[in-house]
């Protein structure tokens, strides 16, 4: 359903060492059949374009809406596919006719010609019928053309299973002698290309960890082999080899991971995995959240007696704005009236909005709840494979930050997460420090995000007080509360970095 359109023929989903061989015979069937071809899977995503010259213009009839969408998203509709498998596609062993069907959005006729081994179809070859078309002896003469393409297929579906398990026995063996005989299988596997730089990409949490409802690596750009693992108690994430064509350039994997997430939020519904998944690495939910009720809040972090400071009279936050360091000065009656809520009269309500760094469980609506979908994660490039163990901490690692906080975006790459590359190596009883536990109760919500907000800002606060939408003097006597609550002093940077970190922590 992609015929044609010969610009776009670098953007075929094929990605395996068999491209060109693919691509050569897709032209052979285009020429044999006088009409440009294309190969898809049997998932109806796109492997190769055929390079058919035509001397005149395309024809615009031949953009019918199920063409045209086909062609810009490179894969069909599930509708789309079921329309033309009711013409038994999946289970014919020779060229298929089917009609122009307007009301259906298909306003040129298509052949299908089934791509087989060994009784087992894996995909399918598409052109445009004309009238009167090819006759049967160049359709019998483009069917053994499909049936070299159905041989390549079968391998390579074959040879991405056998990399399935040795990836996944790479990134569970134990170190030392399991890993290295672990490496030394999957290198003999990947031969000269083993060497070449790598990555890996982490999708978390993927709705099955069966590896039959994995996709293939053949519609992946990039991809070697991919698995699915353990992530957490209960839940799985999906890992994937990426080879890279240069360690500078991670468009592959960040493709892939786009492309994975989207599958991965198609398999994901209400109370699917995405929705209650459970624990990922470290404690967390799968939407970030962590032990969270309906608020959004932990449910698990008791409130506790926060330490008390030193004795004596404290000092004040200080006020680093860009005016000067002036310290904060007399305490004004305080405007925030309810003491946990904004501030009333404060325009727009901007406080029920999130800074630039913060979301998730401090922020009101969905963001950081346990129902957002999953997230991928980007570890850094290396060649060989002798560090692929790291390289998959690093990706989950990631996708945990991405799922954290959605500044990060839906893929993250490990070297963008900042102190997220900290804070995810933490073990799970450490990543909560006592001094923050009364802060991060449900009862101080507003508290918490104040906190974080004020020290995304570097302790600015004429910026944190616009980022909250609260009057300065507002902002200072919560900070004098979080101060009272945490035993912790605003102006000391260690005790700023602390409560820093366990802020952030807590989203993980």
């Amino acid at each position: 359903m992609y015929e044609g359109f010969r610009g776009v023929r670098d953007n075929a989903r094929v990605t395996s060492e068999h491209r060109g061989d693919y691509e050569e015979l897709v032209d052979e069937i285009s020429e044999l059949l006088g009409a440009p071809a294309t190969l898809e899977n049997r998932d109806f995503e796109l492997i190769a374009f055929g390079a058919y010259d035509s001397e005149g213009d395309l024809d615009p009839s031949a953009l019918d809406p199920v063409r045209t969408r086909s062609i810009l998203t490179r894969r069909s509709t599930a509708a789309v596919r079921a329309w033309f498998e009711g013409f038994g596609i999946t289970r014919a062993t020779g060229p298929v006719r089917i009609p122009p069907t307007p009301e259906a959005g298909v306003y040129r006729g298509r052949i299908c010609l089934p791509v087989r081994h060994r009784g087992v179809v894996h995909g399918y070859i598409w052109l445009l019928d004309d009238d009167p078309g090819p006759g049967e002896p160049r359709l019998d003469a483009a069917m053994r053309v499909t049936a070299r393409i159905g041989a390549l297929l079968a391998d390579e579906a074959q040879h991405g299973a056998d990399l399935s398990r040795e990836l996944r026995a790479v990134l569970t063996a134990e170190r030392g002698w399991q890993s290295d005989m672990a490496i030394a299988e999957l290198r003999t596997a990947l031969g000269s290309r083993a060497d070449g730089p790598h990555t890996v990409v982490c999708v978390a949490p993927w709705p099955s960890a069966d590896p039959d409802d994995a996709p293939s690596v053949r519609t992946m750009p990039g991809a070697t082999a991919l698995c699915t693992l353990p992530w957490g108690a209960t839940a799985h994430g999906l890992a994937v080899l990426i080879r890279l064509r240069s360690p500078d350039v991670l468009t592959p994997a960040t493709t892939a991971a786009g492309r994975l997430l989207e599958r991965g939020r198609a398999g994901s519904g209400p109370g699917g995995p995405s929705a209650g998944a459970g624990p990922t690495p470290g404690g967390s939910f799968p939407g970030g959240a962590a032990a969270r009720g309906a608020g959004g809040q932990r449910t698990d972090a008791a409130p506790g007696t926060p330490t008390p400071g030193a004795p004596g009279a404290r000092r004040q936050p200080t006020d680093t704005t860009a005016g000067g360091n002036s310290p904060r000065g007399p305490r004004r009656p305080p405007t925030d009236t309810t003491p946990d809520t904004p501030a009333h009269g404060v325009a727009g309500g901007a406080s029920a909005g999130t800074s630039r760094k913060t979301g998730g469980p401090f922020a009101p609506g969905p963001a950081g709840s346990a129902s957002r979908g999953p997230a991928a994660g980007v570890a850094t490039p290396r060649s060989g494979l002798a560090e692929l163990g790291l390289a998959w901490r690093e990706a989950s690692a990631a996708a945990r930050a991405a799922l954290a906080e959605p500044r990060f975006g839906p893929v993250a790459e490990w070297s963008a997460i900042g102190p997220f590359r900290l804070l995810t190596a933490l073990p799970p009883e450490l990543a909560h420090d006592p001094a923050a536990q009364a802060l991060l109760s449900p009862a101080h919500r507003e508290l918490a995000r104040t906190a974080e907000v004020y020290l995304d800002c570097a302790g600015q606060a004429a910026r944190a007080a616009a980022e909250l939408g609260i009057h300065r003097q507002t902002l200072y006597y919560r900070l004098s509360r979080i101060e009272k609550l945490t035993g912790l002093d605003l102006d000391d940077g260690e005790d700023r970095l602390l409560l820093h970190m366990a802020l952030k922590a807590h989203r993980l």
